[in-house]
């Protein structure tokens, strides 16, 4: 059984969370970390900003397909093929051939842990029709959930403009998903799929490495960053924490993982003498700013921005190895075997020695971002 903190080392928590929060980048995304039974918010961050929801848009898609199968609709049996309308989208995907099939069992595998994009098209055939009349679906119940800075334009989060939602507005989607269709809770925490012979693994690096953690669905592309909401559990209490916009993979993982342990530290000090603000009575700020792109800020092959970044590093690297070698020539030459005058020996002492790690310092510049919050015990991915 966990004990709980004092209130004094509660609050210590608390203002070393927040220090590190303050010395987040500029451009970090909007968070917010809150309770999945009573929906209290513990931390908030820009909450209502809108951003693209890149993959997280599959947890409505998932919450769609539960609601057909509640209904009778459709059976975990139940057989969906591959269109070509499906078999056309990009990566992440399974690649089914046109014509194929798969079950309802499978398929809802493959789009929470794979993240496949092909598989949501699928889905959204199977069960509204066409992939249009889906979308409309998924826009009508936004609206019954209260999501009202969200908007779909497709079922699997791939890049479109219109395509919107927000933190607060994700919170309001797993809190009905994780309340509405329990029976479907460990599919969320699955750390990986098998299909035939191939072993799919989920992008959710926290499943394995953070206590308790049980969920839900990570998200990325390059206009959004990589984004994720994250799920734990620990001694009956449900806490989670939407992460958007991070640079890096890894990024994602460490803000997520210390939100998640900010609420587990803090959680009991926090009810005791702070106002109880939920995620449907939290205010909304007035200048709650519209979607942006953070495309220049991601570290990713598929943006092209991990290329120019080791372009940067390796110029870096060369100016240094250039000023080293121009210190070491200056210093032979007030050596005294260069015949210099007052030479007071050897002066190799003398170079640089900053240029060296100088040089890994901007080779990694995600190494110096992981410094902004203070990471559990996690390994990176």
């Amino acid at each position: 059984m966990r004990q709980s903190m004092s209130p004094a080392a509660a609050l210590f928590a608390i203002m070393t969370f927040c220090g590190s929060l303050g010395s987040a980048p500029a451009k970090a995304g909007p968070a917010l970390l809150f309770d999945a039974g009573n929906g209290q918010v513990l931390y908030a961050e820009d909450a209502d900003n809108q951003w693209h929801p890149a993959s997280l848009t599959k947890i409505m898609t998932a919450y769609l397909a539960f609601q057909a199968i509640k209904a009778g609709k459709m059976t975990l049996d139940s057989k969906i093929p591959c269109t070509e309308a499906a078999h056309a989208q990009p990566p992440s995907k399974v690649g089914l051939p046109i014509g194929a099939e798969m079950t309802m069992e499978l398929a809802l595998q493959a789009l929470i842990v794979k993240s496949a994009n092909d598989v949501a098209v699928m889905l959204a055939e199977a069960i509204s029709g066409s992939e249009a009349a889906f979308v409309a679906d998924m826009n009508t119940t936004a609206r019954r959930l209260g999501m009202t800075r969200t908007h779909f334009s497709n079922p699997n989060g791939l890049p479109a403009a219109d395509q919107v939602t927000t933190a607060r507005d994700l919170a309001k989607l797993s809190r009905a998903i994780a309340r509405e269709f329990p029976e479907h809770a460990h599919r969320w925490s699955a750390p990986e799929v098998r299909i035939g012979n191939i072993r799919l693994r989920s992008h959710n690096a926290l499943l394995k490495t953070f206590e308790g953690a049980d969920g839900l669905k990570t998200g990325f592309i390059c206009d959004s960053g990589f984004n994720v909401v994250a799920s734990a559990t620990r001694d009956g209490r449900r806490l989670m924490a939407v992460v958007l916009g991070e640079p890096t993979g890894h990024e994602r993982a460490v803000r997520a993982a210390s939100l998640l342990e900010h609420g587990f530290q803090s959680y009991d000090w926090k009810s005791l003498f702070t106002t109880v603000s939920t995620v449907d009575s939290m205010p909304m700020p007035a200048d709650a700013k519209s979607v942006m792109t953070v495309r220049e800020t991601v570290l990713a092959w598929e943006c092209g921005t991990r290329r120019r970044g080791r372009a940067v590093a390796n110029a870096k690297r060369l100016k240094a190895k250039a000023a080293l070698v121009r210190a070491k020539a200056n210093a032979a030459k007030e050596s005294p075997a260069a015949g210099a005058p007052g030479a007071a020996g050897p002066t190799n002492a003398t170079a640089p020695v900053s240029a060296k790690p100088a040089t890994k310092s901007a080779a990694t510049p995600a190494a110096t971002q992981q410094k902004v919050l203070p990471a559990p015990a996690t390994k990176a991915q």
